[in-house]
């Protein structure tokens, strides 16, 4: 995200191992023999963001009606294979990380063939996801299988893209420039993803049974124009897009950007990671930051997964859901840059509090009100701004807080990997847990598989899962964010302190940047 005022750019030294010498660097000469990115080598890199977002907002908002209404997967296995999923997402972070950093340098450079070579088995995995295979006996296997073998893939193209920000270029300056470029590709990849999706699915009807006791035979030859087979095949049609468009950045990003070596080879042996492990979880404003996001996470989070199935059955907007869903997105898209202005005049723990809370509103007249088309737009719309919020502010907060651990741990170095890693980790882990609770949720409350309406206690359920539940986590995330220590007053304390010792070490001849890049990066 393009920082503002006081913003700090950091060091991914701690990301890989030492020994790692000066390349070959393209790009234009600024004064003083700087090197500057040109304007196609930050869009070729910025490109490479989209995959992730475009398929990762395609699986969160459509996956979940998906598994329950067009695979036919019972609301049991289906809270299976998000959960799973998700946690194993999360597990595959810290251990592709990992297998990154012992990787050696080869002719493509270190990064880039896994970028590479992982996109090919990646959209065949994607797009496997969205086929209804023949048989029914072992279908839930089906999914998770691919589910998960995906979500693998592409954190072998998302981690190794995010650490290429260190690599395309040695100038702090061009790598912040270059961020900036890639999260606006990237919150655009977020509405590509939702529009695709949404309205290539939308156009088709999926039939659904008015008696629960009616075969499905019966209830297709009523809607000849509109079979399960056309929704089946418009799922399988938006893969194919949504993959051809994975395949076209990854080309873009191979063809355009250049990896280079750092310019300068550190001696230290890289710390222990459990040693680095402890000394992050006893820092105190980290825990009580992921903590305070944590549950603001899982609102959003919850919104998220249930929103289609909500819109679909207890607003009764069945033909509406990609609409609103895209309209949410525009929103949130179109007030980032708000937001950005607003935390750096008014601070981060102010725009915290704003942004997030003003969703609870929202979600409590969504709560209260009858089914209403207009009113349900600008709900969607103002969900769209604390979306925004919640997009921003995390990677924005954290860099301060490795700032304020290397005041406290002067030597300590290369712990910033487990910050961002570990906050990541939870935040999955904890999206898939609350994922799989609440499907299994709309199976205890009588959920039908293919019901063109459900029991009240599924409409109910799925209220609760939409407004009371994420009212309840967006308030406890707040107070904890009560606990947060680090103020902009703090905040400005700790660069100019971080600013005195960069000067000092300056003069060394190799200087550490500022550790806060990393927020870009990951």
């Amino acid at each position: 995200m393009a920082k503002g005022e006081g913003a700090e750019s950091g060091s991914a030294a701690g990301l890989l191992p030492p020994g790692i010498l000066r390349g070959a660097e393209s790009g234009r000469t600024q004064k003083g023999g700087k090197k500057q990115l040109t304007i196609c080598s930050k869009l070729c890199y910025a490109v490479g963001g989209a995959p992730y977002q475009i398929t990762g907002c395609a699986l969160g908002f459509f996956l979940q009606i998906y598994l329950l209404d067009v695979a036919q997967v019972d609301p049991f296995s289906a809270s299976i294979i998000l959960f799973v999923g998700r946690a194993w997402d999360a597990i595959t972070d810290p251990l592709v990380g990992f297998c990154i950093s012992k990787s050696s340098w080869s002719r493509l450079g270190r990064l880039m063939p896994w970028i590479i070579f992982s996109t090919p088995l990646a959209v065949i995995a994607y797009f496997l996801i969205w086929f209804v295979p023949d048989f029914s006996r072992n279908q839930a296997l089906w999914y998770l299988v691919f589910y998960c073998l995906f979500e693998t893939l592409v954190t072998c193209f998302h981690v190794p893209y995010s650490a290429l920000t260190m690599f395309i270029s040695t100038e702090q300056s061009e790598r912040d420039s270059a961020t900036a470029y890639r999260m606006t590709v990237e919150v655009l990849g977020t509405v590509l993803g939702t529009a695709i999706q949404g309205q290539i699915v939308g156009k088709v009807d999926t039939p659904c049974i008015q008696d629960p006791d009616i075969l499905v035979e019966e209830v297709n030859q009523t809607h000849a124009t509109s079979s399960l087979n056309d929704t089946k095949n418009a799922y399988m049609l938006a893969a194919g897009v949504i993959a051809s468009i994975y395949v076209l950045c990854a080309v873009i990003l191979s063809l355009g950007v250049q990896e280079h070596r750092e310019p300068c080879e550190k001696k230290e042996q890289p710390p222990s990671f459990f040693r680095g492990l402890r000394l992050v979880m006893n820092h105190g404003p980290y825990i009580k930051l992921i903590a305070g996001f944590l549950f603001t996470s899982l609102a959003f989070m919850l919104v998220e997964g249930n929103f289609a199935l909500f819109c679909t059955y207890t607003l009764g907007f069945r033909n509406e859901f990609q609409n609103l869903l895209l309209a949410i997105m525009l929103s949130a898209t179109l007030t980032i840059p708000i937001w950005q202005w607003f935390l750096t005049r008014f601070g981060k723990k102010m725009a915290v509090y704003v942004g997030i809370s003003s969703a609870v509103p929202f979600l409590i007249l969504v709560a209260l009100m009858e089914s209403n088309l207009i009113v349900t737009y600008v709900v969607a719309v103002a969900a769209g701004v604390s979306v925004a919020a919640a997009f921003l502010l995390p990677w924005s907060m954290l860099p301060d807080v490795i700032d304020d651990f290397h005041l406290k741990q002067p030597n300590a170095r290369g712990h910033e990997p487990i910050f961002f890693s570990f906050y990541v980790f939870f935040t999955k882990f904890a999206s898939g847990v609350s994922l799989g609770i609440s499907t299994l949720s709309l199976d205890f409350a009588g959920y039908l598989t293919r019901g063109c309406s459900q029991p009240e206690a599924v409409k109910f359920t799925l209220k609760i899962l939409v407004t009371v539940v994420p009212i309840g986590l967006i308030l406890l995330g707040l107070f904890l964010f009560k606990l947060y220590p680090i103020d902009e007053e703090k905040r400005r304390e700790n660069k100019k302190a971080l600013q005195v010792i960069r000067e000092e070490a300056g003069s060394s001849g190799c200087s550490d940047t500022d550790s806060t890049e990393l927020a870009s990066i990951l």
